[in-house]
């Protein structure tokens, strides 16, 4: 492997000896978006994309540390008033921290890493750096005595505490837990988690990278996350993860036409991921996909968190043939999540880039993702 022999080489260069070497993936989301804050479900998976390190105890208690992307070192102890000033180094810093405020051991080490998984994509770059080395110090400090679950937390805990980043638990979550071959339907409220199958002969995974991001006056998502409060207050309800359609109507007069359509997302958003789960049981990928669409469309229209790009990379899929096709992530820019039948891609892919170039001037970026492996050990 390419990248496991570059770090390999560039940790002796440095430390002159070897250390263990680990990995964790990135992550796909297939079905179920702005559903997590709404105690719905979600629907990921860990993907072929990683971030590698091999790390050494050294018998102290400094870490060193070197990025061979951004090509930089970082020193730093472990008490909490050694935050390094690199801002990569402090999810690696707070990973640390947070298994230290729950009890469990860190020590210092040497450690070089490097990832393959596309920057401002959408795959959770970070999430994975945070699961690689909270898998290594469980594995090399503590005899694997953390579970799986309270890595994920700590993963989650350090963007919160230490990124300033108030994210959900979904990213973690999938690049801690992956199994090759199979997606994984968690339940944002009660955190219970299934697997599903997925894997196919005749499918699989693209992402079409629009490489736009729209930035935006107003906070849209704060403003997308109100108007769902609004309306589950006003059912009586906690979050709008027991809401129906039937009941979304009753009220209608009480609400906004904004928060009609928010909400009504989210409902009809929560059904599909279960129909989803079904059909994979069922090896139906025609109904994933289909479902698929039906959520771009909702995203676009009732969510309003699409961009003309978006919605014109999801048009070129319909027209090419392409099994199923949505935003994935936030919205306002960013990938497309194509189910596309293998004869069909590399056309599709082509098609893709040709009209977009000839449309907005320059082409998107095309990622084959293969459902793999979490976090893990190298031999």
């Amino acid at each position: 492997m390419e990248l496991k022999k570059q770090i390999n080489d560039k940790f002796l260069s440095f430390f002159g000896k070897t250390g263990a070497v680990y990995a964790s993936s990135g992550r796909i989301n297939l079905i179920g978006e702005h559903t997590d804050y709404n105690g719905g479900f979600v629907f990921p998976g860990a993907i072929d994309k990683v971030i590698m390190a091999e790390i050494l105890p050294n018998g102290t208690d400094q870490v060193n540390v070197f990025s061979i992307d951004i090509n930089e070192e970082a020193h730093f102890g472990l008490n909490e008033d050694d935050a390094p000033s690199q801002s990569w180094a402090c999810y690696i810093f707070g990973v640390c921290r947070e298994i230290l405020k729950r009890g469990g051991i860190v020590k210092g080490f040497d450690a070089v890493f490097a990832g393959n998984v596309p920057l401002g994509a959408g795959l959770s770059s970070s999430a994975a750096l945070e699961s690689c080395f909270a898998f290594a110090m469980n594995d090399l400090f503590n005899d694997n005595g953390i579970d799986k679950f309270e890595l994920a937390r700590i993963g989650q805990s350090t963007e919160h505490n230490y990124c300033g980043v108030n994210c959900g638990i979904m990213d973690q979550f999938a690049s801690v837990m992956g199994q090759k071959g199979k997606l994984m339907r968690l339940d944002c409220r009660s955190m219970e988690f299934e697997y599903f199958p997925f894997e196919s002969e005749d499918y699989e995974l693209v992402l079409v990278d629009s490489r736009v991001k729209h930035e935006l006056a107003d906070s849209p998502y704060n403003k997308r996350r109100q108007s769902c409060e609004r309306v589950a207050k006003r059912l009586g309800l906690e979050t709008l993860r027991d809401a129906t359609l039937e009941m979304l109507g009753n009220i209608l007069p009480d609400i906004t036409a904004e928060d009609y359509f928010r909400a009504k997302f989210v409902i009809e958003e929560k059904e599909r991921v279960l129909a989803v789960c079904e059909a994979l049981n069922a090896g139906d990928f025609e109904t994933v996909g289909r479902k698929m669409y039906e959520t771009h469309e909702g995203l676009s229209k009732d969510y309003a968190v699409s961009c003309e790009e978006l919605d014109f990379l999801n048009d070129i899929a319909k027209e090419c043939g392409v099994t199923g096709s949505r935003i994935m992530g936030g919205g306002f820019g960013g990938c497309t999540i194509n189910l596309v039948r293998k004869e069909l891609t590399d056309a599709f892919v082509q098609t893709a880039k040709d009209r977009f170039n000839e449309k907005y001037g320059h082409e998107p970026k095309e990622y084959p993702v293969v459902i793999s492996d979490g976090a893990r050990k190298l031999e």
